[in-house]
């Protein structure tokens, strides 16, 4: 009877060293394909994110900031080119004069409905890699740690 040959198995390492490179992979290729697909439409990484952020009604920056869990200066940063490009505006608040908004404009909501055509195409492509059951659970998943991440993220700032 032959026999066989001794385990030539690697020893893995712990699940949990092997999560964080792979998330920060994804992050990676993610960001990269996205801001493919922006840069052809004239925009950029988290602009898109922005314009989804803001209503007609008006904002704060620091309210956008915290939904997008960025720093206000960076809200004030991208809202300058959105401004210059006409697609959001700065607006006092009349309710409290010391206060600035900031909101969309009708040009900005044409932009955002072209954004939302791309990010839906870049959806599909990703998840034509994978069977619609698969893809809805790691949609799931996804967004539960998101939620967790984001969270985590707000108690350390």
């Amino acid at each position: 009877m032959p026999t066989r040959p001794a385990s030539t198995s690697v020893p893995t390492e712990p699940q949990g060293e092997r999560l964080v490179p792979a998330l920060l992979s994804i992050s990676k290729s993610m960001r990269a394909l996205q801001g493919m697909k922006l840069a052809a439409l004239g925009f950029h990484n988290g602009q898109d994110e922005l314009l989804m952020a803001i209503d007609t009604k008006g904002e704060t920056v620091s309210n956008v900031a915290e939904q997008l869990s960025i720093r206000p200066s960076t809200v004030s940063k991208m809202m300058d080119r959105l401004v210059a490009k006409g697609l959001v505006e700065r607006i006092g608040d009349s309710r409290d004069g010391r206060r600035t908004l900031i909101r969309i404009t009708p040009d900005g909501i044409e932009a955002r409905k072209m954004l939302i055509r791309a990010r839906s195409e870049l959806d599909l492509e990703i998840a034509s890699a994978m069977n619609a059951e698969r893809c809805a659970e790691i949609t799931q998943e996804l967004e539960e740690f998101a939620h967790y991440i984001a969270g985590r993220l707000r108690r350390l700032r």
